[in-house]
């Protein structure tokens, strides 16, 4: 296996930011990322030979996770983004505990949000779309209790959109507003002051999901949220890049990745220079000598 090398004209001074999804969603949160923090160098994971984790087990998930971050610690980052809230909500706590860096997930980050545009709107009520997998954890519900007690938080699973997002759908195409529509007509009843979107997939639909609730509902994105949070993160540890030029964007994927980088611009809102395949077999095989080299952190 063949890493690609550092631009030799830009050497790497700083650590990179570690981000892995499923698949293409967490794009969504490197583009948030790159457009807060323009000088960092990332290094992107997308499983893409075995999304959706939505799902798939806990016990599942959480070796996938695993697997993941022993290939990207190979870059020694400054801190992991586990940019996929599937992950976030029921492998998160072994990941963090095993690493001494900081690896920052999609949920409590979203739900502070979500607080925090209640406490603007004067509500209460708190409506949660994501995967099964997420939902059936409970981690948004208990996330939100913690950080307001008087919260209203109900949840819906939403399967389909994920693979209707992954085929390149829009939030124009009629099957998505389809789905959109049976997801969401249950929470409507219960009139929400604020939709929390816990999936990073969920942000490329947003104008069907806003047209559905109407303009009264005010609309949380999970992967800004979460690239507030690096940021946040990253300046108080005093780990922001120190590099006077725009960071690299190192993207890997476990299948496909013509795939990838066709429809991971619409996620990222940039094209993608290179995509590396990794098979799932492959993680625990790749010397660490062939990894990019670069100075530690200062």
């Amino acid at each position: 296996m063949t890493f690609p090398a550092w631009p030799k004209d830009e050497p790497v001074t700083d650590p990179p930011v570690a981000v892995f999804d499923s698949g293409l969603g967490g794009l969504s949160v490197v583009g948030e990322l790159r457009r807060l923090l323009p000088h960092e160098t990332i290094v992107y994971f997308g499983d893409t030979a075995r999304v959706p984790y939505g799902t798939k087990s806990p016990e599942t998930v959480a070796r996938f996770a695993r697997e993941i971050l022993a290939f990207l610690m190979r870059w020694e980052p400054k801190c992991v983004v586990a940019a996929c809230n599937t992950v976030s909500a029921v492998a998160l706590p072994g990941i963090v505990s095993a690493q001494a860096i900081p690896v920052i997930g999609m949920v409590r980050p979203s739900a502070e949000a979500a607080i925090e545009a209640l406490d603007q709107l004067g509500g209460k009520m708190v409506a949660v779309i994501a995967t099964t997998a997420t939902v059936a954890s409970n981690a948004y519900q208990q996330a939100l209790g913690r950080l307001d007690r008087q919260v209203i938080a109900v949840q819906k699973a939403c399967p389909l959109l994920v693979p209707l997002v992954e085929e390149g759908r829009d939030a124009d195409d009629p099957l998505v507003a389809l789905a959109v529509a049976q997801y969401l007509e249950p929470l409507i009843r219960w009139q929400p002051d604020v939709l929390l979107m816990a999936c990073t997939h969920y942000p490329l639909i947003r104008p069907a999901i806003a047209r559905c609730l109407g303009p009264k509902v005010t609309l949380v994105d999970s992967a800004a949220a979460t690239a507030r949070k690096v940021a946040s993160v990253l300046t108080e540890r005093n780990a922001l890049s120190t590099a006077g030029t725009n960071g690299k964007l190192l993207c890997y994927v476990s299948d496909n990745p013509q795939r990838f980088q066709s429809l991971g611009t619409r996620f990222l809102g940039e094209p993608i220079p290179s995509v590396v395949r990794v098979r799932p077999n492959e993680f625990e095989s790749i010397p660490y000598e062939n990894a990019p080299k670069r100075m530690a952190a200062g």
